[in-house]
């Protein structure tokens, strides 16, 4: 028997949040590692001011770690993974501008970076393989609601709460008094008449 839908696409989704965690898990780790290969992976790109290469060499793995920590755990998925995008397209133009411009760098992604030899760039790998990352951020944006993430849980505990006041109002009557489900509440009368 197939499974529903719904299974497959949350299964989809589950497996879309684990792997870009374990990508910016991965990348910041191995950066926070090595922060002097970091800092020349950040220069061999040409494009920032030497003042701001420590800056953004030393921010980098922290913010991969913090979105690789949001996006396995399932906190704030949709936000976290519209930023996830953003760093992977300014990614994929630093790539795609060093091999425009004729650089013969190593993208620095999961360590190392810095210039190489010609023969051994691989632009269009990086670039592809970014871009494959990038589709998984691009899914959480569009479907964030995964299975064993906070942000499901939040959703469900908000739905119960809501759920269990809504049933408090519909069994209240006119004048505000609860009764049971299936009893009706008689109003009082004066002197035992009706």
């Amino acid at each position: 028997m197939l499974p529903s839908r719904g299974l497959l696409l949350d299964g989809i989704g589950l497996l879309a949040r684990l792997g870009l965690a374990a990508v910016w898990l991965i990348s910041g780790g191995i950066k926070l590692a090595d922060p002097g290969q970091t800092y020349l992976a950040v220069q061999a790109y040409e494009i920032l001011p030497t003042g701001l290469i420590g800056i953004v060499a030393t921010a980098l793995p922290l913010v991969e770690i913090v979105l690789g920590l949001l996006v396995l755990f399932g906190a704030a998925t949709r936000v976290t993974a519209v930023v996830s995008a953003a760093v992977l397209v300014a990614f994929i133009a630093a790539v795609a501008q060093s091999w425009a411009r004729g650089l013969t760098i190593d993208c620095g992604c999961f360590g190392g970076g810095g210039q190489v030899e010609p023969g051994q760039t691989a632009y269009p790998e990086e670039i592809a393989t970014d871009i494959g990352f990038l589709a998984l951020a691009v899914w959480l944006a569009v479907r964030p609601s995964t299975p064993l993430s906070v942000d499901r849980w939040l959703r469900r505990g908000r739905t119960e709460t809501e759920a269990t006041e809504g049933n408090d109002n519909t069994r209240k009557d006119a004048s505000g008094r609860s009764g049971t489900d299936g009893e009706e509440t008689a109003p009082a009368t004066v002197g035992g008449e009706d």
